[in-house]
């Protein structure tokens, strides 16, 4: 299949955001083998229609007592925290992980600050705080749940624009995030325009199946048929 249907990254993500859902998108990247692409289920919408895609921006969190900081790092607050929020662009997702869940790894301002980036949302593995703020600002956010509690004294950003790993899931920068009420998802970017191809063409084929069975086709039917269900 050769994309015809998109030019570039703002118009492919809105194409995707009324076209698809996590669950058909996994589906295209089982059939390519790619089947360690969902982030940990416990990684969910702070509202459940909230909608999340873009290029992953990955963000490496330590625990204030890890090796990991050092030098400079240990003098810093938030370590590299403020210089990864400002290095945000259009269309980027804040992904987060590295530390133990014990303390919020996103909150009302730094989602102030990356809306006035165009960033298209923040996935943490961990918690995020401030839920009223975030909720207000339309600002999709995912993660553990809303825990109120501080990293300043806890954690810092060590690093950020790296390759991380979420569970099985490695996430690279440039890689698409897509996440709904049902998932995370991460998309190989050297795959992406095929697995999102697919996506489109196998949604299209669910809604010709479920008019079927309304129909009062039997799923075996449906299945024989159309190969989907």
């Amino acid at each position: 299949m050769k994309n015809t249907t998109w030019r570039n990254d703002s118009q492919l993500f809105s194409i995707m955001k009324k076209e698809l859902y996590s669950a058909v998108i996994g589906d295209s990247m089982d059939r390519k083998n790619y089947i360690h692409q969902f982030l940990p289920p416990h990684i969910r919408p702070l509202k459940d229609d909230m909608v999340v895609v873009g290029r992953a921006f990955p963000v490496v969190e330590a625990d204030i007592d890890s090796s990991a900081i050092t030098g400079e790092l240990s003098d810093k607050p938030f370590g590299v925290m403020l210089e990864a929020l400002d290095d945000l662009k259009e269309n980027e997702v804040y992904i987060c992980t590295g530390s133990s869940p014990s303390y919020a790894l996103w909150g009302e301002i730094m989602t102030t600050r990356a809306k006035i980036l165009n960033a298209s949302g923040a996935v943490l593995d961990g918690y995020s705080r401030d839920t009223h703020g975030i909720l207000n600002a339309d600002f999709p956010t995912f993660s553990y749940g809303s825990y109120s509690q501080d990293q300043q004294v806890r954690g810092k950003v060590v690093d950020y624009r790296v390759p991380i790993q979420i569970g099985k899931v490695v996430i690279r920068p440039g890689d698409i995030i897509f996440g709904d009420l049902d998932g995370v998802c991460v998309i190989p970017y050297e795959m992406e325009e095929e697995i999102i191809l697919e996506a489109i063409e196998k949604a299209g084929e669910e809604k010709v199946v479920q008019k079927e069975i309304l129909k009062g086709m039997s799923a075996c039917e449906a299945f024989e048929k159309y190969g989907v269900i």
